[in-house]
């Protein structure tokens, strides 16, 4: 495993391009399962879950190729199961279970994986699968669904935390091949859901909705290959943009899609960040001085789960206190005793973190939990005085392309090194 070693305190300079989202395009490659013709889908981050999801294709049937940001699946004959070992290791892969079911009418699917941030179960896919016609059998870890053929219905996906992304994908991606029309309501909103129905409806799918909480579904008998650009990965975008706050930096990011950030964006400024947006370029100015605010995270579109952590670091270098609230992901702060290492002053009160900032960071060794929090640490240690080494950043190297390569171009003193 890798470690990251960063020597903290250098304010960073330059620009920094978006990559793809990881979103957006893990449910877009399960989605090429639904058609027999070869899709191209380009501006693909150079992720391990990426990588790992080709594998879980390959494993599937399809010829999957990833070069230079471009993939090609070409799922002309698969089976209804994948690799056991494969699948049960990564969230996303149970993505694949509505694009199985709704081209063979059958799937067995492992149960998933993933980041240890909180109780991620699949009771709201496996209730709509059941609604579309599907039977299911949970059994040795395994998923098993089949159905002579899959109907379209209305189904309600509201969860106890809000719609689910993943759920609303999967759904999606099952109806499209449904006899009849389907409408999902309490859908998620996310762009990365938006994202996909153009991936579908460049498929061929009949798909409305797509962004609001309803979503409707004509089902179709064929679909066929297509092309398809990923958006850009609004989670990295704001990552960059609080960490060019937190250096106190000048840096200019291209490539983002400053609509997906409202509410980030939002935060950022009410704190006084000067952040300004130039096209679809963002301009981050460092100096000033900063105010502690308060955040909860909220389904899209408001602040998102994925930007909690990050934004966590930044609060711990702004003099006063903020309070950080969780609303997704109830276990979502395992990276509050990492910060504390490197003198960050943090009291967890039920489902809210109370930052009190302004202490002053020091570099220390420290252990990324999970994908977010390895990048809340990045932060923190560029922002920290002295050195810090950041382990387990096999989690950062899920969501991030090239985190520190990127960092490196903008003057940052990081390099990863072997444990």
């Amino acid at each position: 495993m890798d470690n990251l070693i960063i020597e903290g305190g250098r304010p960073l300079e330059g620009t920094v391009k978006i990559s793809g989202a990881k979103n957006a395009v893990l449910p877009i490659m399960a989605a090429a399962l639904l058609t027999e013709e070869p899709c191209r889908i380009t501006g693909v981050p150079d992720l391990s879950d990426v990588v790992f999801m080709a594998k879980i294709l390959r494993s599937l049937g399809a010829e999957v190729q990833f070069e230079d940001s471009t993939l090609t699946i070409h799922a002309k004959n698969i089976k209804c199961v994948g690799n056991y070992d494969l699948i049960r290791k990564m969230r996303g892969s149970i993505c694949i279970m509505g694009p199985l079911l709704g081209r063979l009418r059958e799937a067995r699917v492992s149960m998933p994986g993933g980041c240890i941030i909180g109780a991620r179960p699949v009771d709201l896919h496996l209730k709509g699968m059941r609604a579309l016609g599907a039977k299911l059998v949970i059994d040795e870890g395994y998923i098993s669904a089949e159905t002579d053929q899959l109907k379209g219905c209305r189904i309600f996906l509201g969860g106890r935390a809000g719609p689910t992304v993943l759920g609303t994908a999967n759904l999606m991606m099952a109806a499209v091949l449904a006899e009849g029309t389907t409408v999902i309501e309490s859908a998620a909103c996310e762009p990365e859901i938006v994202d996909l129905a153009d991936f579908l409806k460049g498929l061929g799918a009949e798909i409305t909705g797509a962004g609001s909480p309803t979503i409707t579904i004509n089902g179709v008998t064929k679909l066929h290959g297509t092309d398809h650009q990923v958006i850009p990965d609004r989670i990295e975008a704001a990552t960059y943009v609080i960490c060019a706050a937190a250096t106190e930096s000048n840096v200019r990011i291209i490539g983002a899609r400053p609509d997906h950030m409202h509410a980030v964006l939002d935060k950022l400024q009410e704190c006084g960040a000067n952040i300004t947006q130039e096209g679809t370029e963002l301009v981050c100015n460092g100096g000033g001085e900063l105010n502690p605010v308060d955040i909860t995270t909220m389904p899209y579109s408001g602040f998102p789960t994925d930007v909690q952590a990050q934004f966590m670091a930044l609060m711990t270098l702004i003099p006063g206190i903020s309070i950080i609230t969780e609303r997704i992901f109830e276990s979502r702060f395992m990276h509050v005793s990492e910060l504390g290492r490197l003198g960050a002053n943090i009291a967890i009160e039920g489902p809210s973190a109370i930052v009190k900032g302004g202490t002053g960071l020091r570099g220390a060794p420290v252990m990324a939990s999970d994908l977010r929090a390895s990048a809340a640490l990045v932060i923190a240690g560029l922002a920290a005085g002295g050195s810090t080494r950041i382990s387990r950043v096999y989690h950062l190297d899920r969501g991030y392309e090239k985190m520190d390569q990127k960092l490196r171009a903008l003057g940052a003193k990081i390099h990863r090194v072997a444990e």
